[in-house]
């Protein structure tokens, strides 16, 4: 029984060490503004074990606010990226508070952060998987929310370097509505000049639109609603206003067409592309990404519950098998 037990242990402690937060170091790093991250860095965890071949890796990266740390339940056993199956590798995007960010810069702090977009982060990612990881080649790469518009980006920055990709509930370009509700949340820290209590109404106003009304009126009473608040606004306190915003104008310039027609597109997307977005989604419109989908004739998954942005919690069956489905080798 000793030595069973001992193996397992030992697994344990491998798979740990394994998922620790790592960093590489991306020296300065150029923005396609122009502008340079100072002595830039990127955070990551890994899952799982490369094969022989090189050909199992999977790339993830986080959503808007989140953390790899958040992240790690996409590696788990019958996950999206199931490191059981797969490489996994979860990447902190710029402005998340992990990698670098208006937070954690000290040559840059604050407001003297430069303004990084959707692709600048995919760059970097790039850097990461090839330089840092070695890698010539990802077998897929899929993300949620922000993630999901991250992977759109992939499509059209290094079309050959993936065989497959999974946005979930992203946007190959923001939507007008995208853009009103994104741009509302930017001009209420600006002009709040990111104080404390600007950003506990931003956090209000983005816990409004992360599930819709039905799913509210059905799952919370009315006279729960201010300590609904209360806590949100409490937990709000947490977070960086200007790492918030960093983040809020890179996804409002978002756009993957970059003034080409979607017949264009397919001239350049060489991946295979699975599309999952939410029909009552009031985040991240599901639009922009439909209308791709069917103009490439590639799947479309529908998650029509009323949990609208939150349906990848809501629907995660349906999530997990359509994905896995997909990316089964």
């Amino acid at each position: 029984m000793f030595r069973p037990v001992v193996s397992f242990v030992l697994f344990l402690v491998t798979c740990t060490a394994i998922a620790q937060q790592r960093f590489a170091d991306l020296g300065d790093f150029q923005l396609e503004s122009g502008q340079v991250i100072r002595s830039c860095r990127i955070g990551y965890r890994t899952f799982g074990t490369l094969n022989q071949n090189r050909s199992n890796a999977i790339l993830v990266p986080t959503w808007f606010g989140g953390t790899s740390q958040q992240k790690t339940f996409v590696a788990s056993p019958g996950g999206v990226a199931d490191s059981t199956r797969f490489y996994t590798i979860v990447v902190d995007a710029f402005g998340n508070g992990v990698s670098s960010s208006p937070s954690n810069s000290t040559a840059q702090p604050g407001a003297q952060f430069p303004q990084f977009t959707i692709r600048d982060l995919v760059r970097a990612q790039y850097q990461l998987a090839t330089k840092t990881l070695g890698l010539t080649h990802l077998y897929a790469v899929t993300g949620i929310s922000m993630g999901g518009m991250q992977s759109f980006e992939w499509l059209v920055t290094y079309p050959d370097f993936m065989d497959k990709v999974v946005p979930i509930v992203g946007t190959p370009k923001q939507s007008s509505y995208d853009r009103l509700f994104w741009g509302t949340q930017l001009a209420i820290l600006e002009r709040g000049n990111f104080s404390t209590e600007a950003m506990q109404t931003v956090s209000d106003l983005h816990q409004l639109n992360l599930s819709t009304p039905g799913y509210y009126f059905g799952h919370m009473k009315s006279e729960d609603e201010p300590e609904f608040v209360r806590k949100n606004e409490e937990n709000a306190l947490a977070t960086n206003p200007y790492n918030w915003a960093s983040q809020l104008r890179a996804m409002i310039g978002q756009d993957i067409y970059r003034g080409r027609s979607a017949a264009e597109l397919k001239s350049v997307i060489r991946a295979k592309l699975l599309v999952i977005v939410a029909t009552q989604d009031h985040m991240v419109t599901p639009g922009p990404a439909t209308e791709l989908a069917r103009a490439l004739q590639v799947p479309l998954v529908e998650l029509t519950g009323d949990c609208g942005h939150l349906a990848t919690s809501c629907e995660e069956a349906i999530v997990r098998r359509e994905a896995a489905a997909f990316l089964k080798p």
